[in-house]
């Protein structure tokens, strides 16, 4: 194949990540009691991964279409796997949360159920907070760098330093 379809689909995972983040990180229950966040959070994380895996899968292809700088790729893969990996976190502690600990008095089940319980406990309100700042900014350095490879330093003002202080 001879077309990048890499920037088709990387706008996907960069817009569901961020929205999820947004979700978490503005006290929309506060605001709007009666709406149950919950699945939609859900559902905005595997939209978004299945989005990254296609901006994964189409990022090769780019790379040898477009022969970029290959330190500046080898940070925006770096970037784009730290958000992922952070995402898939963030999905398997909304899981847990969404998961009623009753549903586990299967028998084969019922062995996890401590384990459950405790990471349960573990996946608090503050972990979500955290991961989604740090996810959302990962997703911005993804970003950057990828623009860097398109446009050029020039085109975003934060680029220069921001490329200085990775060294590169």
């Amino acid at each position: 194949m001879t077309y990048d379809l890499h920037p088709i689909f990387v706008h996907f995972p960069i817009a569901f990540f961020l929205l999820y983040s947004l979700l978490r990180l503005i006290p929309w229950p506060k605001k709007l009691p009666t709406v149950e966040w919950q699945i939609p959070r859900i559902l905005i994380l595997v939209v978004g991964l299945i989005g990254a895996g296609l901006a994964n899968a189409t990022g090769d292809l780019a790379k040898h279409l477009n022969r970029p700088n290959n330190q500046l790729v080898e940070m925006h893969e770096t970037f784009a796997g730290i958000s992922v990996n952070l995402y898939v976190i963030l999905l398997i502690a909304e899981l847990i949360v969404f998961i009623k600990p009753e549903w586990l008095e299967i028998n084969y089940l019922k062995t996890v159920k401590p384990l459950f319980l405790l990471l349960k406990k573990i996946a608090g309100k503050w972990l979500f907070y955290l991961l989604s700042i740090v996810g959302a900014l990962a997703i911005a350095m993804t970003g950057l760098l990828g623009g860097v490879m398109v446009y050029g330093v020039k085109a975003d003002p934060l680029a220069a330093p921001i490329l200085k202080l990775l060294g590169l």
